[in-house]
């Protein structure tokens, strides 16, 4: 099962996903996918750590590529994020969105949930070259994997809607 968690920074993406995965049982892995390199990278994955604590996640962080992680069949899955992975498949290994959405929807197939939070709602007007490129590689996936995903949820300002199907009935 596949379910996106979709919306702004700051909109309560990641606390939403962490508390879908709170409802189920088994294993639960946490894909960390940043590489904090700046001080406020290093505040958002410690606010991160902090939300998840209690949780009982297993943390496995890979910024790169999913298809080497250590993922049973039963486990559920949260990549945390999406377009931080992009963004260094794209700038850092010469990859592409086609490549990153593979990789998400061959993990998807491993285990038994895997939920994707990601950033949506940008627009690469106002930028130019390759940071516009990278945005529209942003939506391109959002859009590929709404339809991939059995379970479409948009975040605003704290508070899920969902897009497709009924993330209520998660467990």
């Amino acid at each position: 099962m596949l379910t996106l968690v979709i919306g702004p920074n700051d909109s309560g993406k990641s606390l939403f996903a962490e508390s879908l995965v709170a409802r189920t049982t088994g294993r639960r892995v946490y894909v960390a996918t940043m590489m904090a390199q700046t001080g406020d990278n290093h505040r958002r994955v410690e606010k991160h750590r902090r939300q998840r604590e209690g949780l009982g996640f297993v943390t496995l962080e890979e910024p790169f590529a999913l298809n080497g992680l250590d993922i049973q069949e039963e486990d559920v899955v949260l990549l945390e994020d999406m377009t931080n992975l992009l963004g260094k498949v794209i700038f850092v290994k010469n990859g592409t969105a086609a490549s990153v959405l593979a990789d998400i929807l061959a993990l998807a197939k491993r285990c038994r949930h895997l939920i994707v939070v990601t950033i949506g709602g940008l627009s690469p007007k106002g930028y130019q070259g390759e940071t516009a490129d990278y945005i529209r590689a942003i939506e391109e996936l959002n859009e590929a994997l709404t339809r991939e995903a059995h379970v479409v949820v948009e975040m605003d300002r704290g508070k899920p809607r969902s897009r497709k199907g009924d993330w209520h009935a998660l467990t």
